[in-house]
């Protein structure tokens, strides 16, 4: 089959790898019918996750229709169309117990495209597939779909859930890509007094206002003078980091007000200064994590009900063999103007 196969820092290739085959019970291989690229995979090809070894298969989010199951395997069969969660539950260890199964420690967890071969190839081995696949109603579009196994569980999770939207406060999300569009989207489900979001890009920031964004600044204009004029110099009550870059975290901490919440969500691959000299007295709340995707079924069914705006996101789309051409538009968004690129399989 053809794959995406990362070679070494800044180079892939889509060339052709051996097809995945059933190497446990509990497997099912997927014929991918819809892929995305996120901006974790992005940070893989500039070296920032070096767990990744070259000649590894990249990718953690696909739709796409079982082909092959193991014998373990209870709630899918072949024939099944499911979403590809970008991440993998053993079901058996502490963490998976508690529902964190992004901390899996039974051989789970962010596997896929990062310690096993992933999603942007024509079909995908997946592990533990009674907890890692979800079957797709027929009224639910497959490029629709595809943005649920990472973006939205991701931004709703870590950033709206861990940063404990409520009615009647002010969020500010710093970042306006995917997951921050998404983190705006999700906020207005706990109808917030306002969400401000914060970007470099005038596009990105009129996207974040289509999606529910009272106010939207960029970065380079004061935002954080912005936050202190609209909330009576207090600041934010919860702040979300959706970048994952030193400056854009501290950006965030100054503007959280006494007794509220920093959610981190980016993907940091430096370290950044953490100013504990300013917030040790202000009862800060600073939280991170990897998404656990317990949320993704209450998602699926907002998104059948069409509750999420999931396909406002999608700019571009490409087919599978336009991989490269799809990485070099995403990477390029400032210029391209591309908000999530969505892949398919030949019609």
């Amino acid at each position: 089959m053809k794959a995406l196969v990362f070679q070494e820092p800044g180079r892939t290739t889509w060339r052709d790898v051996p097809d995945p085959g059933i190497e446990d019970a509990s497997d099912v291989i997927v014929r991918v019918d819809a892929v995305t690229i996120c901006g974790t995979d992005l940070h893989i090809v500039k070296g920032d996750v070096p767990e990744v070894s070259p000649g590894r298969v990249l990718g953690h989010e696909a739709v796409g229709t079982v082909v092959e199951a193991g014998g373990d395997v209870r709630t899918v069969r072949p024939g099944d169309r499911v979403l590809v969660s970008c991440i993998s539950a053993c079901g058996r260890c502490r963490f998976c117990r508690e529902a964190r199964y992004g901390q899996c420690r039974g051989g789970g967890g962010w596997v896929l495209g990062h310690t096993i071969d992933g999603t942007q190839a024509e079909y995908v081995r997946v592990p533990f597939a009674d907890l890692s696949v979800y079957p797709l109603p027929n009224s639910v579009d497959s490029v629709d779909a595809v943005l649920l196994a990472d973006i939205f569980p991701t931004a709703y999770e870590v950033g709206v859930r861990n940063g404990g939207v409520s009615p009647g406060e002010t969020v500010v999300v710093v970042g306006a890509g995917p997951i921050g569009l998404a983190a705006v989207a999700t906020s207005r489900l706990y109808s917030p007094e306002r969400v401000i979001a914060v970007d470099l890009a005038d596009a990105r920031l009129d996207a974040a206002r289509s999606l529910g964004a009272e106010a939207t600044v960029r970065a380079d204009e004061e935002p954080q003078q912005l936050v202190a004029d609209l909330t009576d110099g207090l600041g934010a009550d919860v702040v979300m980091e959706a970048v994952g870059v030193p400056e854009t975290f501290e950006t965030c901490t100054r503007m959280v007000r006494p007794g509220g919440r920093v959610a981190n969500i980016g993907v940091h691959g430096k370290p950044a200064t953490l100013h504990l000299e300013d917030l040790w007295i202000k009862d800060v709340t600073i939280t991170t994590g990897l998404v656990d995707t317990s949320s993704t079924p209450m998602l699926l069914r907002m998104l059948a009900n069409g509750r999420l705006p999931s396909a406002e996101l999608v700019t571009h789309r490409f087919e599978l063999g336009q991989m490269e051409e799809a990485y070099d538009v995403f990477s390029r968004a400032a210029d391209t103007g591309a908000l999530k690129v969505a892949l398919h399989a030949p019609q």
